[in-house]
């Protein structure tokens, strides 16, 4: 007989192996049951590890034949023809050598169309039967900035001219500063002999040697095969380059506007009718429709054009002559509007009249409320600080302004002032006239005087504004609370509340906002992407743009080029758009808060009186009265709604009409709701100490200003804090207790801030300059990756 054990049985512990559980045991513990977790893998149809690889391989494979297809696209009969501007970045090189060697008849390809692109006078088309590939050329002064960047939004590729020693001049890298911080597309080096030099900047790219027409045969096989490097702001939207514009003014009324009518290749993505149009340097207007011209480069032009018999073909005398067919015209009920403000309601301010049960909750609050007397203009919420209720505040100032504020607290530099006796400088002025020869005797001829005053007054604030950040003098004539009424004092900058609805200036009236930029962001460019209707890329189409004013023909027979693109849903609205700029090494005169500069936002160019602001993660953000050179800056500014990405420039137009690179960087967010607070701080003096209690003088002038402002904290430069007392006197003395010892070299700070807005001063209409002056730009060389 088997004996069995029974239920007393000793039953040792298992030996601790230190690995885990197999899936045996597992099975075994738990007895057919499953868990929960398994259910909800089999409900999500997880897949297993080698499906889930062959799927990515899958989504690899579909990426790269998608690259593949858009490149074997470009230059071909089914595509847009290759767009290719040469650009010389040396004065002593010429693109017309480059562009006749790629002409030559050595170089396997066939000229078909002399100045293809209307405005452009050094421009053809070059069909390669040989690579099956068709080019558009041009030569690209470097000169005209503005019509540079222009090109360069919609070209394919660079082609840049480089001197055999030098590679380029200054000039050449500042065109080169404006082209890497607004996108640079694939390009190619071309100079006469190698160079060392092009590694600073282009690292891995290959320089051509170009001295005869088989060594052109090589760079136009380089170009149509090299791969295409993609901007964010342009692949995205539809946009074409005029190759041929013409104008017709409106038959009614005496407008002066006129229907525009520009033709070209179809780029980027495929271009909707009811959509809008921004012309750079011009605006955002309608079209009415779109016309299919037969297509003026084709890459086989021996073979005859197949026409299908339909409405585009008629029969004359026997044969057959084409007519221009029309794709599509312009839904009224769907074509997008130009609607760049929001309509303002002048009654939507206005009460109602209120009820009985307001009228009774108003009696009952208007017994327990405690009357204080406040400036005029002061909100609840800035009042809630406010203790003294014996206040006599007089008449309020309503002139004063927030122009007037940035120019009033900026504090003279100490010590800067320069005593100077004018009867030493006439006769130092006579003993050096009598010395000058030359070209020394007229040097200050052409200079303007008011010009260096003004220069020397914003280096003066700048300068002061470094040494000693945001400190303001304490008017004596005016009081301090009539002067600071507008600012307010907060315990913390960081956790202090501040309302972003509170005391909105008109302006915001007018502008349009979102819940959620970011996701309308992502929701329009997946909408924009899957969009297939409208003209396809690499079409030759006719666009026809209703009410467009006569200057831009007149641009375009100026000889500049003429950029179309298609706008997304809600970008013609007007809004706060942020820009994350860097300043620029090449540039390092004083830009303040608020003056007029040119902005190059994606396609759009336009001026406006942007403000400084601190790029910090908070909800609130220092102002910068001027834009700081060693750290990047939030430039805020009314334009437009523009989603990123999309490159950033920012230039500073001088008197002559030259304009200055300033700072280079990006768009940040469309944001109406973003604090931008303005800090001044008024200092203080320490008279008398004992222990943690002083007496400060200079801060204020009157008793009363010392009530008024008793509630803020202050501070010291050596980190004390503290808070004022009692006032002593009728002349600004006060007694303030601080949380540890008082240095007598120490001052007392205290800090006001109210929130500050950009200018209204939007204007898309920015002309090109006359002449556009080269400057010495002097780099140095291990600066060239903060260029980048």
């Amino acid at each position: 007989m088997w004996h069995r054990a029974g239920i007393y049985k000793q039953k040792n512990k298992g030996h601790k192996h230190g690995k885990h559980r197999t899936k045996g045991e597992i099975e075994r513990e738990n007895k057919g049951r499953v868990s929960v977790t398994v259910l909800s893998k089999k409900q999500r149809r997880e897949q297993r590890k080698v499906d889930r690889r062959h799927k990515a391989n899958q989504l690899r494979r579909n990426k790269k034949d998608t690259v593949l297809t858009e490149k074997r696209r470009l230059g071909s009969k089914d595509g847009p023809p290759h767009l290719v501007a040469v650009v010389p970045l040396h004065v002593q090189v010429s693109a017309s050598a480059v562009t006749k060697l790629l002409r030559g008849k050595d170089a396997g390809g066939i000229v078909h169309q002399e100045r293809c692109i209307s405005g452009v006078t050094e421009s053809f088309a070059l069909l390669l039967p040989r690579f099956k590939q068709r080019f558009i050329f041009m030569n690209q002064n470097a000169a005209d900035l503005h019509s540079l960047l222009d090109i360069a939004k919609v070209a394919d590729s660079l082609v840049f001219v480089l001197d055999s020693t030098e590679g380029w001049d200054s000039f050449g890298e500042y065109c080169l500063s404006c082209l890497f911080a607004q996108g640079l597309p694939s390009h190619a080096l071309v100079c006469h002999a190698l160079s060392k030099i092009t590694e600073a900047r282009f690292p891995d790219a290959r320089l051509f040697s170009l001295d005869n027409e088989q060594e052109a045969t090589l760079l136009l096989r380089h170009l149509g095969s090299q791969r295409q490097r993609k901007l964010g702001f342009r692949s995205r939207r539809s946009h074409l380059l005029a190759q041929n514009v013409t104008f017709t003014p409106n038959p009614e009324g005496n407008t002066g506007l006129g229907t525009l009518c520009v033709s070209g290749y179809v780029r980027g993505c495929p271009l909707s009718v009811d959509r809008l149009v921004h012309i750079t340097g011009h605006g955002d207007f309608q079209l009415s429709q779109i016309d299919a011209p037969s297509d003026p480069l084709p890459l086989n032009i021996s073979a005859a054009r197949v026409i299908k018999p339909g409405k585009d073909v008629d029969m004359v005398d026997g044969g057959e002559e084409e007519t221009t067919r029309v794709l599509m015209k312009a839904d009224p009920s769907r074509r997008e509007n130009l609607q760049a403000e929001a309509e303002v309601d002048p009654m939507d301010g206005e009460q109602t009249w209120p009820t009985e049960a307001e009228l009774l909750e108003a009696d009952e609050a208007r017994k327990n409320k405690r009357v204080m007397k406040v400036p005029k203009g002061t909100s609840d919420y800035q009042a809630t600080w406010i203790v003294d209720e014996d206040e006599e505040n007089g008449d309020i100032d309503e002139e004063s302004s927030d122009e007037d504020d940035d120019d009033d607290d900026m504090m003279d530099e100490p010590g800067s002032g320069c005593v100077s006796d004018e009867e030493d400088g006439e006769e130092e002025e006579e003993v050096c006239a009598s010395e000058r020869t030359g070209a020394d005797q007229h040097y200050d001829e052409n200079m303007d005087k008011a010009a260096e005053e003004e220069d020397l007054q914003r280096y003066r604030e700048a300068r002061a504004n470094e040494l000693f950040p945001d400190e303001v003098d304490t008017p004596r004539e005016t009081p301090a609370r009539i002067r600071f009424q507008r600012y307010r004092g907060l315990k913390s900058f960081r956790a202090s509340p501040w309302d972003p609805l509170e005391n909105l200036p008109p302006d915001f009236s007018r502008i349009f906002q979102f819940q959620s930029f970011e996701r309308t962001r992502r929701r329009i460019l997946t909408e924009a992407s899957a969009e297939d209707e409208g003209a396809m890329v690499g079409w030759y189409i006719t666009v026809h743009i209703i009410d467009v004013p006569p200057s831009v023909m007149e641009n375009v027979q100026a000889g500049r080029p003429l950029v179309l693109v298609s706008l997304l849903s809600h970008e013609q609205k007007m809004s706060v758009m942020h820009l994350l700029m860097r300043r620029h090494p090449s540039n390092m005169e004083p830009i303040k808060s608020k003056e007029e500069l040119i902005f190059h936002c994606g396609f759009r160019r336009f001026k406006a009186s942007p403000i400084f602001s601190q790029h910090t993660s908070a909800d609130k953000h220092k102002m910068e009265r001027f834009l700081r050179p060693d750290a990047p800056t939030v430039v805020s500014v009314y334009a437009p709604i523009t989603f990123n990405p999309a490159g950033a420039l920012l230039f500073k137009q001088r008197e002559d009409g030259a304009q200055d690179l300033v700072a280079t960087g990006s768009l940040l967010s469309c944001d109406p709701q973003r604090i931008v607070l303005k800090r001044i701080v008024i200092s203080g003096h320490p008279f008398k100490i004992n222990r943690r209690s002083a007496v400060v003088r200079y801060m204020f002038f009157n008793r009363d200003d010392i009530m008024w402002f008793k509630p803020v904290e202050l501070r010291t430069k050596w980190g004390r804090r503290g808070h004022i007392k009692e006032a002593l006197g009728t002349h600004g003395h006060m007694k303030c207790v601080f949380d540890d010892q008082l240095r007598s070299q120490d001052t007392v700070l205290m800090n006001l801030y109210k929130r500050v807005y950009p200018r209204w001063t939007y204007d898309p209409f920015v002309p090109h300059p006359s002449l556009w002056v080269k400057r010495e730009v002097t780099v140095e060389m291990h600066d060239l990756d903060d260029m980048e």
